[in-house]
């Protein structure tokens, strides 16, 4: 059951809705300040959802984070103090629009810094969600914080080389999961004390394949998994589970998945690192 926290349950929800469901809304209205001058869920978030579901459907609309999964890792953007930002799959600009609105939370200053670059730098190979997204910012007032890149990611982050974020946040294709972190990693991209918040590591085609080993075949469903959509396994569960298994066991990295949403993952990286 889809909620906006922003708003008051009719009588119909709670008759309707699950404990769970219920225990998700009363958190997010708990975890909204109103007295914020920068409110916990920025302004234009529910016109965002509205027109990106309006353009695209309601499946499709699906793939922005939720308005509390906003505030959840606005909260986060706010614990390490950043200052700079990474995201990885912008869509129409949702989670962009939050952490900008973050980020002045924290007293970062909008505009390019010394070396040109603005304190969010959002890469998505879409140009038609990158313009979606741009006339997003604008009406949230928040254009001067961010940046886009459009393009293969993989080549972006390679583009990027030299640049340290204090969260970087990863929500797009899911075959590139592990590719976007080892070379943040290995760029050094990530500062020190900093935050990987990847998405939707929970979805369920990669839950399905718990008890599975990897690697996991490729051209075929595991013999001991339990899903029986090969297309679903190849695009999100086999990469997601795999990219969970390598986290979990990489010596660099501290890994914990939150089972909220679709599983948002956090990861720090060992001083030791």
């Amino acid at each position: 059951m889809v909620f906006d926290p922003t708003n008051n349950p009719t009588s119909q929800y709670y008759k309707d809705a699950s404990d769970l469901e219920l225990r998700n809304f009363y958190a997010a209205k708990a975890s909204i300040n109103t007295n914020f001058t920068i409110p916990s869920i920025p302004p234009t978030i529910p016109m965002v959802y509205d027109d990106t579901v309006a353009r695209f459907g309601k499946n499709t609309a699906e793939m922005a984070i939720s308005h509390f999964q906003g505030v959840i890792q606005s909260f986060f953007v706010g614990l390490v103090g950043a200052k700079r930002i990474l995201e990885i799959g912008t869509f129409t600009g949702s989670s962009a629009i939050c952490f900008a609105s973050a980020l002045k939370r924290n007293g970062v200053k909008g505009g390019p810094d010394a070396n040109g670059n603005k304190p969010v730098i959002c890469l998505d190979i879409s140009e038609k969600f990158a313009q979606i997204a741009r006339d997003n910012f604008k009406e949230a007032a928040v254009e001067d914080f961010i940046e886009i890149i459009v393009g293969d990611a993989n080549e972006s982050l390679a583009s990027l080389k030299g640049q340290q974020f204090d969260v970087i946040f990863i929500d797009a294709d899911k075959i590139s999961y592990t590719a976007y972190y080892d070379a943040a990693i290995d760029n050094k991209m990530l500062a020190k004390g900093g935050l990987f918040i990847v998405d939707n590591t929970a979805l369920k085609p990669a839950i399905q394949l718990i008890d599975c080993s990897v690697p996991l075949p490729e051209d075929k469903l595991p013999e001991d998994g339990r899903g029986d959509d090969y297309e679903a396994y190849k695009y999100l569960g086999r990469p997601i589970h795999e990219f969970n298994e390598y986290i979990r066991q990489d010596p660099r990295c501290e890994a914990i998945m939150l089972p909220i949403f679709t599983g948002v993952t956090l990861l720090r990286m060992l001083d030791n690192n």
